[in-house]
């Protein structure tokens, strides 16, 4: 009987020894987990910390590679500019005065001569508006004569009288660097031409005004609108301008609903008075 009864209680002492080995091994087991899932998350902040920081490297990269390549196009369209109106526009002329020193000479000749050699100065007076216009499209002239605003300006009486669009002004002189003019020109160029092409808008408006210490530049229509968040093929003139405004250290704001127009909103870091005075 004392036998049975040590036997017992052996086997209840066998079996506390054994849930304790047990609870010790869980609480273990729990420990490691713990353990490594810390150890994860602690790898999956690094991780994101590194992935944060290499977006932000790459942004920066893309950001500077834009403002390269914008200034290297800028940059051709400039000599190209300069080369139509050196040599294309010197051989127009020329032609264009020995057209009218021919005239003289044709005072006896047949009308369908005259009538010709009218035609020709008439093509010619053409060609040298074209290449005047074109000149103007590569490297507006009118930006480092007349300054931004009247240079907007014309912009603006020209996609008007060419798309029959009305086109509201409210510009104020502003303090930018050349650089930052440049960009205020293309984005607004390019904005013109995506409403010719894409809003059908009865309306434009056309705002620039200080803001503290920053532009801001508003282009805005009564269009057909569309939603920014659904990618389009047409997108890409939005991502060049957002890059080549970034690049002079500014920020585009794209606003659009389906049916309520468009508007982008640019804001630039103006220069301090005593810059923009000198």
């Amino acid at each position: 009987m004392n036998l049975e009864l040590w036997l017992g209680a052996a086997a209840v002492l066998a079996s506390l020894v054994a849930l304790g080995v047990y609870g010790r091994l869980r609480a273990l087991q729990g420990a490691v987990l713990r353990e490594h899932a810390q150890q994860l998350k602690q790898m999956r902040d690094q991780e994101r910390v590194q992935l944060d920081a290499l977006v932000r490297q790459r942004t920066a990269q893309l950001i500077e590679l834009t403002h390269h390549l914008q200034t290297a196009r800028e940059d051709e369209r400039s000599r190209l500019a300069r080369n139509l109106h050196d040599d294309l526009g010197a051989l127009l002329t020329s032609a264009k005065l020995d057209a009218a020193r021919i005239r003289p000479r044709l005072a006896g000749a047949p009308p369908e001569a005259l009538e010709r050699l009218a035609h020709l100065v008439e093509m010619l007076n053409g060609a040298i508006a074209l290449g005047r216009r074109i000149i103007e499209d590569l490297r507006p002239s009118t930006l480092n004569n007349l300054g931004l605003v009247a240079t907007l300006e014309i912009l603006a009486r020209e996609f008007a009288e060419r798309s029959g669009v009305e086109v509201h002004c409210a510009l104020v002189p502003v303090p930018l660097g050349a650089a930052a003019e440049l960009v205020v020109y293309r984005l607004v160029q390019e904005a013109v031409t995506n409403i010719s092409k894409y809003a059908a808008a009865r309306h434009v408006w056309l705002d620039m005004a200080p803001r503290g210490a920053e532009v801001e530049v508003l282009v805005r229509d009564d269009g057909v609108g569309f939603d920014p968040a659904v990618q389009r093929g047409s997108a890409y003139g939005l991502v060049g301008m957002r890059y080549r405004v970034e690049a002079v250290h500014g920020t585009l704001e794209v606003l659009s609903a389906p049916g309520q127009g468009t508007v982008l909103r640019v804001r630039l870091p103006g220069l301090s008075v005593a810059s923009y005075a000198a």
